[in-house]
C-alpha cells in the first residue's frame, strides 16, 4: 500500500461524507458515500477482501480524497452527482447509478403537484431532488390535504366533481367550481411553501383568515385555518430554506501558519444542489483573508466556469473589489454577485466548506521549508548552519502495557514517511518506565546505525534527554546533538544547560520542532492502539466458552490472524473441523460485540 494511501487512511474523519478513489493517472475510479467515512473506507482494505471486484479496485487505488457533509442525505446526493459527472469505472460495475425524484408543480392552466423522476424543460417548476423518499411523500400528502390542487391527469375528460372533491382534497376546477384566479392563489401558496417562503405565506394567510371570518365565509376560514396549522410541519419537512437555483460557488478557506499554507475548498452548487468540489493549496506569506480571496478570484476563474454567485468568507478590499467584479463579469459574460453571508443556508454551507478545507489542510504532509532548519540550528547554537535530517522519538503505552516507540524523520524541513520506524518495547512490559523505554529505542536505532541524523529530538523533559545523552555517550556518538521538548510550556531542554530555551510562538524553528513532536506522537499512539486492540481481541477469544487451546490453534492455522477470524461469517466458522453452528455463532458474536 502506498504511503499516500496509508496517510489518508490514518486521517479519515468519523463523519458522514463522500470518498473518491483515484488510480495512477489520478482519474476517479470509484465514488462512494458513508455515514462514517473512517469505518466505511477502511473496510475496503481488510484481508481477505470482501469480493474479487473489491480486491481489483483496491489494487488500483493510488490516492484517496474525502468530502465531509452535514448528513447522510447530503452525502447520498453528492455521491449520485459525482457518479453522473465522472462515470467512474468501478461504480458502473458495482453501483446502481440512480437519480432522485423531484416535486414538480406543472405549468398547466390548473397546476398539479406530482412526483417527477427527470426534468423536462418548460413543463413544470421543479423542487428537490429529495434523497429521503419517505419525507418527500409525507410532504406531498400534507400539501395535497391542506392545499387541495387537482390530481386528475386530464382536466378535459372530467364533467362533474369526482370523489376527491367530496373528500375535500380537490376544488373541482373541472366543474368550474373555482375560477382560474382563485386557483392561482392556491398554486402560489404551494410554490411559496416549496421555496421555503413560509414567513411570507403565514402573514398572507393570517390576513385572509381575518377577512374570511369578518365576512362570515366560515368554510373558507376553516380551510385557511387548516393551512396555517400545516405550515410548521411542512417547513420542518423542508428542513432548510431552499437555495436560489442560480449557479453558485461556496469558497471555504483554512489557514495553518505552522505549515505556511492556506487550503481552499470550493463547493459547486448547481440547481440548488451540491454537485462537486474543487480544492487547492496556497502558500502563506503573511497574507490576510481578504488578500487571499482577491488572489483566488483573479486566478481560479481564469480557467474555471464563473457562476452567477460566489459566496466568500470575506470580500476583497474596496480598492480591488470593483476591478475584480468587472473581470469576473467579463469572463462570465453575465453579472456575477460576490456575497459574504451573515446568516441562513449560505452561511451554513460556507462553514461546511471551511471545515472541509481545514480537514484537508490537516491531512497535508508537513511542508516547512529548509529555512526553518537554519533558524533552528542558530537557535540551538549548533556548529552546522542547517539541519538536513532530524529524527524525533516518542513513547506510548497504557499503564505500562503494549509499550511502543516511534521515530519520525524530517529531511530539509519536510516529513519523510518512508524513513519512519516504530518499535515494540521489550524491556518495560508491565511496568511503566518512559526513561527505560527511551533508552531501549535509542540503543536499537543507533547501535549499528549506518547513517546518523543532524539532530535528535526526544519528546519529554530533562529525564528523557538525560537518558538520550547517556545512550549516545555509551555508543560514542557524543557529536550528534540531542534536545528534549516538554509539551506543557513548549520548553526546549539542551544538554548541560540549567535553564530551558523558549522560542517565540511565531518562530518557524519552534513550529518545526512542534510538528516533529506531534507527528511522532501520532505515529506512536496509532501503533499502540493497534496492539492494544489486538490484545483485547485475543483476550476475548480466550474467554469464549468452548474455544480451548486446540480449537484456538486450528483457527489461527486456518485464518492466520484474529482480525480474519473476526471477519469470517458464521457459516464458514461452523464448517470448520470440530465446530458447529451454535459454537460458531457464539464465537462470531463475542468477537464482534454482538
Amino acid at each position: 500500500m502506498l504511503e499516500k494511501v496509508k496517510n489518508a487512511l490514518n486521517n479519515l474523519p468519523e463523519k458522514p461524507g463522500v470518498y473518491l478513489m483515484y488510480d495512477a493517472k489520478h482519474q476517479i475510479i470509484y465514488v462512494g458515500k458513508a455515514v462514517n467515512l473512517k469505518r466505511r473506507v477502511k473496510s475496503y482494505f481488510i484481508k481477505p477482501p470482501p469480493s474479487p471486484k473489491v480486491a481489483h479496485l483496491v489494487a488500483k487505488i493510488q490516492d484517496l480524497e474525502t468530502i465531509v457533509t452535514t448528513s447522510e442525505s447530503e452525502a447520498l446526493l453528492l455521491e449520485c452527482n459525482l457518479i453522473k459527472q465522472h462515470r467512474p469505472r468501478y461504480n458502473v460495475l458495482l453501483k446502481d447509478d440512480r437519480s432522485y425524484p423531484y416535486l414538480a408543480l406543472t405549468n398547466e392552466p390548473f397546476a398539479r403537484l406530482i412526483i417527477a423522476k427527470r426534468l423536462t424543460p418548460g413543463y413544470a417548476s421543479y423542487f428537490g431532488p429529495y434523497t429521503d423518499i419517505g419525507a418527500m411523500k409525507e410532504l406531498l400528502e400534507l400539501i395535497k390535504t391542506r392545499f387541495p390542487l387537482r390530481t386528475c391527469a386530464n382536466l378535459a375528460r372530467q364533467t362533474r366533481p369526482c370523489l376527491q372533491f367530496h373528500l375535500h382534497r380537490c376544488l373541482a376546477p373541472c366543474a368550474k367550481l373555482i375560477s382560474a384566479a382563485e386557483y392561482q392563489v392556491l398554486v402560489s401558496a404551494v410554490k411559496d411553501l416549496l421555496e421555503g417562503k413560509t414567513k411570507t405565506l403565514l402573514h398572507k394567510l393570517q390576513r385572509e383568515l381575518k377577512q374570511a371570518v369578518a365576512s362570515y365565509a366560515f368554510e373558507k376560514a376553516a380551510m385557511l385555518r387548516d393551512q396555517l396549522a400545516a405550515i410548521p410541519r411542512i417547513a420542518q419537512l423542508q428542513q432548510a430554506m431552499i437555495l436560489n437555483k442560480r449557479p453558485m460557488d461556496i469558497v471555504g478557506l483554512a489557514l495553518d501558519p505552522a505549515k505556511n499554507q492556506w487550503a481552499c475548498q470550493i463547493f459547486l452548487m448547481r440547481d440548488g444542489k451540491l454537485i462537486g468540489a474543487e480544492r487547492y493549496l496556497i502558500s502563506y506569506q503573511g497574507e490576510t483573508t481578504k488578500e487571499v480571496v482577491a488572489a483566488m478570484l483573479k486566478q481560479h476563474y481564469l480557467s474555471s466556469t464563473v457562476p452567477r454567485e460566489i459566496v466568500l468568507n470575506e470580500l476583497p478590499e474596496t480598492s480591488e473589489l470593483n476591478a475584480i467584479s468587472v473581470l469576473l463579469n467579463t469572463l462570465a459574460k453575465h453579472q456575477v454577485k460576490l456575497t459574504k453571508p451573515s446568516r441562513g443556508t449560505k452561511l451554513k454551507l460556507l462553514h461546511l466548506a471551511n471545515q472541509n478545507a481545514l480537514k484537508w489542510l490537516n491531512e497535508q504532509p508537513i511542508a516547512l521549508n529548509s529555512a526553518a532548519t537554519t533558524k533552528l540550528a542558530k537557535a540551538l547554537q549548533l556548529k552546522k548552519t542547517a539541519l538536513r535530517r532530524i529524527e524525533c522519538f516518542d513513547i506510548s503505552h497504557t499503564q505500562g502495557t503494549e509499550t511502543v516507540a516511534s521515530m519520525v524523520v524530517f529531511i530539509d524541513g519536510k516529513s519523510s514517511p518512508s524513513d519512519y520506524r516504530r518499535y515494540k518495547i521489550r524491556s518495560t512490559e508491565g511496568k511503566p518506565n518512559d526513561f527505560e523505554a527511551m533508552r531501549e529505542v535509542l540503543f536499537r536505532r543507533y547501535h549499528e546505525a549506518q547513517s546518523l541524523p543532524d539532530l535528535i529530538i526526544v519528546d519529554g523533559g530533562k529525564g528523557q534527554l538525560s537518558m538520550a545523552i547517556q545512550v549516545l555517550s555509551d555508543l560514542k556518538l557524543t557529536k550528534v546533538p540531542a534536545i528534549g521538548l516538554a509539551k506543557q510550556e513548549e520548553e526546549i531542554f539542551i544538554p548541560h544547560q540549567a535553564s530551558s530555551l523558549k522560542l517565540a510562538k511565531d518562530d518557524p524553528a519552534l513550529h518545526l520542532i512542534q510538528q516533529l513532536r506531534d507527528e511522532a506522537h501520532r505515529f506512536a499512539i496509532t501503533y499502540h492502539r493497534k496492539l492494544r486492540a489486538k490484545r483485547n481481541l485475543a483476550s476475548k477469544l480466550d474467554a469464549i466458552s468452548g474455544i480451548g487451546p486446540k480449537r484456538k490453534a486450528m483457527l489461527f492455522q486456518i485464518f492466520g490472524s484474529l482480525e480474519k477470524i473476526k471477519q469470517a461469517p458464521v457459516a464458514q466458522l461452523a464448517a470448520l473441523p470440530g465446530m458447529n453452528k451454535a459454537l460458531a455463532t457464539r464465537l462470531h458474536d463475542a468477537l464482534n460485540d454482538l
